[in-house]
């Protein structure tokens, strides 16, 4: 196995983490955080595996830092992301880490939380792609949304998707615009709710994504 299995006793949480090939021979890499969906929450990280990000890092490499924590059993991140906060700071100080190219990623359960944790960090992170994930409060939207209106949103969803509607994608993208954001979104009109292997297996996503940097 290419990624290291590690137990964060600050934050309680265990997870995976990637490091390029090359990883000393730079001084800072960009960092990807990964949140994955509700099937593989639990207490072994190795179920990561079978998400597509983490999956994909077994074969092929990428020119970042990716860290991908798992959600204890019972627990959704949208009501865990403290921890979260607590594993991402820990892997900036301890890693060799370009913080202004810290970047958010999660798909279903994971983007419900990218979604959420994004509107709570905003000038943490220099792009976010929630994918097929959404927004549940909608009496509230409008008011957190707008705190985003300054980050390069990527947003993607299947139209056809059976488990998380495309609305909940669309709805944030349409209050994001109001607010004066400039998201970019894909709507894939044939796939249902994995639209999340074609989006990763996609080199544009990761050139998009290093075209971005948090102010200094």
């Amino acid at each position: 196995m290419k990624q290291t299995l590690l137990h964060d006793q600050e934050s309680g949480l265990q997870s995976l983490l990637y490091l390029p090939p090359n990883y000393e021979q730079q001084d800072r890499w960009p960092l990807i955080l990964f949140l994955h969906g509700a099937g593989e929450r639990g207490d072994d990280p190795v179920k990561l595996l079978d998400q597509p990000l983490p999956k994909m890092l077994e074969t092929d490499d990428l020119p970042f830092v990716v860290i991908s924590p798992q959600c204890p059993l019972g627990i959704w991140w949208t009501g865990y992301l403290e921890p979260v906060k607590q594993l991402l700071r820990r892997t900036q100080r301890e890693y060799k880490i370009d913080r202004g190219r810290t970047y958010l990623t999660g798909i279903s359960m994971g983007a419900y939380g990218s979604w959420q944790l994004a509107m709570e960090e905003p000038r943490t992170f220099a792009a976010v792609v929630p994918i097929c994930g959404g927004w549940p409060w909608y009496d509230t939207i409008n008011d957190q949304v707008c705190r985003l209106k300054e980050t390069p949103i990527w947003a993607f969803h299947g139209a056809e998707d059976d488990v998380v509607s495309a609305n909940e994608t669309i709805i944030l993208v349409e209050a994001l615009r109001a607010c004066g954001g400039d998201p970019r979104m894909t709507i894939y009109p044939e796939l249902k709710h994995d639209s999340w292997t074609v989006t990763y297996a996609n080199k544009g996503l990761y050139e998009w994504l290093l075209e971005h940097t948090t102010a200094p």
